[in-house]
């Protein structure tokens, strides 16, 4: 099995994060993950096909948005809440509260 790209903490921008979050799908996988620890990949829920979403969380990887690990066949997926609270204090907890309130 390939090993996934994350990026560092120094790798992660804010423009790249801007991006993965202004899609829908991916704000919406972002919300279900925001109150779990880890979550596998297959039970995310979308109406997208299913290479479509793991285009979906290949972004919000390759953003430093997610962390994704393998446990056996399965992909663990977790948000990076520490790493983006260091980043970006404050982003993702105004974008979930902003997405709430939609």
């Amino acid at each position: 099995m390939r090993t996934l790209h994350h990026p560092r903490l120094e790798e992660v921008d804010l423009t790249d994060v801007l991006h993965a979050l202004s899609d829908p799908v991916r704000l919406e996988i972002v919300r279900s993950l925001s109150d779990l620890k880890e979550r596998p990949c297959s039970a995310v829920e979308a109406k997208v096909a299913k290479s479509t979403l793991s285009h979906h969380f290949k972004v919000l990887r390759e953003a430093g948005i997610t962390y994704t690990r393998t446990n056996g066949t399965h992909r663990l997926m977790s948000l990076r809440k520490d790493d983006l609270e260091e980043c970006f204090p404050g982003l993702l907890t105004s974008v979930l509260n902003g997405h709430r309130a939609a």
